[in-house]
């Protein structure tokens, strides 16, 4: 990948130019590229990520303090939700983060899970990049831009809360019934199993999902029954 592919990113959706370009290359080095590029490449973007993790929750914190007056315990979920991996990994998706990073050739073949956490990082490594070279407005209209633009389909979906909450307040209010965890199948070593489990409201399958650990499944499987009742 060559400089004028993040210059352009820094320009077509950064909107800005980066002082330091070698700041937002930095930001998309995942750890594994440096083994195989040692002589031309000394770091990577766990520090970065580190800031930029940081500089995401003050400002999302700062903008859920300034518009709505809910209890802490309201604010906390809703800030979660919205710098959870998951929603800063679709965000670094959505703004076409994944063909900028660099990684080893074992890491671009590792999982969609593992891919996805990468994306998170990159996503919170550009964010301390951009506070570095741009300062905090920068950071903060990116992070407006591409991750509290979601806040509002964030309320109206309910999936700010955690799923399996979310879930049993739906069943109990539906059908009157309190949701039922089994677990369904178990594969692989002890090391390393993966777990699929259903999730029953009364004696209807309503979910199923699968996961490293039994709790990761029960998750899954409860955001797979939400769509029952949607």
């Amino acid at each position: 990948m060559d400089t004028n592919t993040y210059l352009a990113f820094a320009r077509d959706t950064l909107h800005t130019e980066f002082n330091d370009l070698n700041l937002l290359i930095t930001a998309f080095t995942h750890r594994s590229y440096l083994n195989e590029h040692k002589k031309s490449v000394s770091e990577h973007n766990e520090r970065l990520e580190f800031l930029g993790d940081a500089v995401l929750e003050l400002v999302v914190t700062e903008y859920l303090y300034s518009n709505y007056s809910d209890p802490e315990g309201i604010l906390t979920n809703w800030r979660s939700s919205l710098v959870r991996t998951e929603s800063i990994g679709a965000a670094a998706t959505k703004f076409g983060f994944e063909p900028l990073l660099r990684l080893s050739r074992g890491e671009k073949r590792g999982t969609d899970r593992a891919r996805a956490q990468i994306l998170a990082n990159s996503f919170e490594a550009v964010v301390g990049a951009l506070y570095l070279d741009q300062g905090y407005d920068a950071a903060k209209k990116f992070i407006h831009e591409s991750i509290i633009s979601t806040f509002e389909n964030i309320l109206e979906t309910g999936s700010w809360m955690d799923p399996k909450s979310h879930l049993q307040e739906l069943a109990q209010s539906n059908e009157t019934a309190t949701p039922v965890y089994k677990v369904m199948n178990e594969d692989g070593p002890d090391h390393d199993k993966t777990f699929t489990v259903g999730v029953y409201v009364g004696s209807n399958l309503r979910g199923q999902g699968t996961g490293p650990s039994k709790q990761a499944a029960q998750q899954k499987a409860a955001e797979a029954a939400l769509n029952h009742y949607k």
